[in-house]
């Protein structure tokens, strides 16, 4: 729909790494200008394995920003960044404010929200993910060993999605809810060390 309104004077930023967006771009073939982000240097806008790289201007040099210098981590998070960098090179804001903006944006509070690091500890509070696509990106994210908080409402969760990044990246598991006999069922066989708490006082403690 979108799509349907726009000319060759307009811009269509979108995923290049989505099967079915660039199914529908193959099908809809739009009027407007395309600027895909991610994969590789065949898009506008993509990482080098150590670079987030933004260039809409074949004739000027690219905006290139560290990484581990973004301020929100994980790969979901780089392609937020690259679309968020486009947008802000279509309209002709300047490159270093664009850099400062990935390197400083505070992001969404309860969304892999950096807490405290206590005693070598880095405690991230991730509770808007509430289904198991979020905490799949949440893990994905995940640079360290860690101990991953789960429970609430069960909403009829598949649990496979985050299985072998629980394999992976996770140390101990602690289950937080009334009912947590599914979590156990599912996880209890992986051999990781789990808890059982009723607060997230409880949780953290």
């Amino acid at each position: 729909r979108v799509t349907q309104n726009q000319t060759k004077i307009d811009a269509f930023i979108y995923w290049s790494g989505d099967p079915v967006v660039d199914r529908e771009i193959a099908r809809i073939q739009p009027q407007a200008t395309l600027y895909p982000f991610g994969g590789n240097e065949q898009n506008v806008a993509y990482t080098d394995g150590s670079h987030l790289i933004i260039s809409t201007k074949p004739d000027v040099l690219p905006l290139r920003v560290p990484l581990e210098e973004l301020s929100l981590k994980g790969k979901h998070n780089q392609l937020n960044s690259m679309a968020a960098g486009l947008a802000a090179q279509l309209l002709n804001i300047h490159d270093d404010v664009i850099r400062e903006s990935l390197q400083q944006f505070a992001g969404v509070d309860h969304r892999l929200q950096y807490v405290a690091t206590i005693k070598g500890v880095r405690y991230v509070n991730d509770s808007k993910a509430t289904n198991v696509n979020s905490c799949w990106y949440a893990l994905q994210s995940m640079k360290t060993k860690t101990v991953l908080i789960l429970g609430g409402k069960d909403k009829g969760n598949d649990y496979t999605e985050i299985a072998d990044l629980v394999k992976e990246k996770c140390v101990g598991l602690i289950y937080m809810g009334l009912h947590n006999e599914k979590l156990h069922d599912f996880f209890d066989g992986f051999g990781l060390p789990v808890a059982d708490v009723q607060s997230m006082k409880d949780a953290v403690n």
